[in-house]
């Protein structure tokens, strides 16, 4: 807590100090707070964004009606610095966590401190169409996790994501597009630590590889909607985005390689994975639909007392969502989930169906959310469901 306000200190003494001494511009709300200097050797844009979360979860059948529970929480709030430093080809990006979801828990690798940091990466721009990221972001893997958690469509990720994403790590990334035949390209490489963000011990494993390659048939999207949730450009003419992302992860040390917890440094295995995945828009319609596919080379180990040492989570999973948006803003949106784990993992099959309502008022910097699920979780060995049904209200305010 003392370093968060130390921060928060820090921080409002720098927006201060530069508001005041340069010269402020494109103060918009949504856009955040931009200085730029007088010689124009640098440039810093501050934003804040926060997401006040509502949610109520009850089990499923007649007998349980009543056994609701509830929660009330800051799902996430964040402070984020970006600009450029010297040259407007080298840019920077800083984007700090500060509710309790943020932080994630102590442990003996990141020395048992508030991980603070999500984003710390400077962006070299070689050419016009070729950059250099080095630092820590998130890797080029499926397509809803790049996305912004600001800009969802629904009140938060799926299941898919929760359970294969890749996530963020500390690293260098390759980033290019170019044409062929007059069909835009987009590529995609890093090379990174594999062990998610803010480790501060030794590297546990070995290095982390993913790659993605993105094919938009149909010309770039409007005001790069292609990573935003919604049509909120109203696409005139048809967008498609067809992505494919492949990583190995050489001998991951946490259970779904960036996440989740440290296996024993004696059963290390290689993780590779596969998403694939398309964003489609035209006329206030939109469709996302993501594959992902998580394996692991080797076996997963016991210990004498038979309990895991290594339970990595892999397995497959299917995401597909839709929604049309009304003149007025208000969208309705549908979407399903599936989740099928290895059965040596020994974990559940999952599925979700969710209906969702969103009303933007500032696009995705005020909006307000809400979405009604039913999961359904299926015992692998008896075939035993269970059932929940789940309710999320959302207000999103950024600026």
């Amino acid at each position: 807590m003392k370093n968060i306000k130390h921060l928060l200190g820090f921080a409002l003494t720098l927006i201060l100090t530069a508001a005041s001494a340069q010269q402020p511009i494109d103060n918009t709300f949504g856009k955040g707070i931009r200085v730029i200097a007088v010689d124009s050797s640098f440039s810093m844009t501050f934003n804040y964004r926060m997401q006040n979360l509502m949610l109520a979860e009850m089990p499923s059948g007649l007998e349980s009606f009543g056994n609701v529970s509830s929660n009330w929480l800051v799902r996430r709030s964040r402070l984020k610095f970006s600009g450029f430093a010297y040259s407007p080809k080298l840019q920077y990006k800083i984007e700090l966590g500060l509710s309790n979801k943020d932080h994630g828990g102590e442990s003996p690798e990141t020395n048992n401190t508030s991980n603070l940091i999500l984003d710390a990466f400077i962006r070299w721009k070689v050419l016009n169409n070729f950059e250099v990221w080095l630092g820590q972001t998130k890797l080029p893997g499926n397509r809803e996790r790049v996305i912004s958690s600001q800009k969802l469509q629904f009140v938060d990720r799926s299941l898919v994501n929760s359970r294969y994403n890749i996530d963020r790590d500390m690293g260098v990334q390759f980033h290019n597009k170019f044409d062929v035949g007059g069909i835009l390209t987009k590529q995609a490489f890093a090379i990174s630590q594999g062990e998610g963000r803010n480790r501060t011990s030794d590297n546990g494993g070995g290095l982390e590889y993913t790659g993605r390659v993105e094919i938009l048939p149909m010309g770039e999207f409007t005001g790069k909607g292609d990573y935003f949730g919604s049509d909120l450009k109203r696409e005139v003419t048809p967008k498609l985005s067809i992505g494919a992302s492949y990583d190995f992860n050489d001998r991951a040390p946490r259970e779904r390689g960036n996440l989740g917890d440290y296996v024993d440094d004696t059963a290390y295995n290689s993780l590779n994975t596969v998403f694939v995945d398309l964003m489609f828009k035209v006329r206030g319609w939109s469709i996302l639909g993501e594959y992902a596919n998580k394996k692991a080379t080797g076996d997963r180990l016991l210990d004498d007392d038979d309990a895991f040492i290594s339970n990595y989570y892999t397995g497959t999973g299917l995401n597909i969502q839709a929604g049309y948006l009304l003149k007025n803003n208000l969208e309705c949106a549908v979407r399903y989930s599936s989740i099928t784990p290895e059965l040596a993992s020994g974990r559940d099959l999952q599925k979700m169906y969710t209906f969702g309502i969103s009303q933007y008022i500032v696009g995705h910097s005020l909006k307000v959310q809400s979405d009604f699920s039913y999961l359904v979780e299926t015992e692998r060995i008896e075939g035993t469901d269970w059932g929940w049904y789940i309710f999320r209200f959302q207000v999103e305010l950024a600026f």
